[in-house]
């Protein structure tokens, strides 16, 4: 059964606030530890590397999901797979 757009959208802004309270809490964490202030640059390559994370994360998925999907798993040549309990025909 596929789950309401309202169940969805909560269970967004909850991740969302735990992420937030999250990247507070480490914030607090490392000023407390004596860390300094994080220049533009750092912001930029923070933000860039996370964008990419998730982006590539999304990406692979999807893929996976796709493969899955259309079968190509099932398809796959496993001859040479040590695990394999039938003979070798060689």
């Amino acid at each position: 059964m596929p789950a309401s757009p309202l169940r969805l959208w909560l269970l967004t802004l909850f991740a969302l606030a735990v992420s937030a309270g999250a990247t507070w809490g480490l914030g607090l964490f490392w000023t407390a530890i004596g860390g300094g202030a994080l220049p533009l640059h750092g912001w930029i390559a923070m933000g860039l590397g996370i964008i990419g994370t998730v982006g590539l994360a999304w990406g692979l998925m999807a893929l996976a999901f796709k493969s899955n999907k259309e079968g190509w798993d099932d398809r796959v040549d496993n001859r040479l797979d040590p695990g394999r309990d039938e003979p070798d025909p060689y």
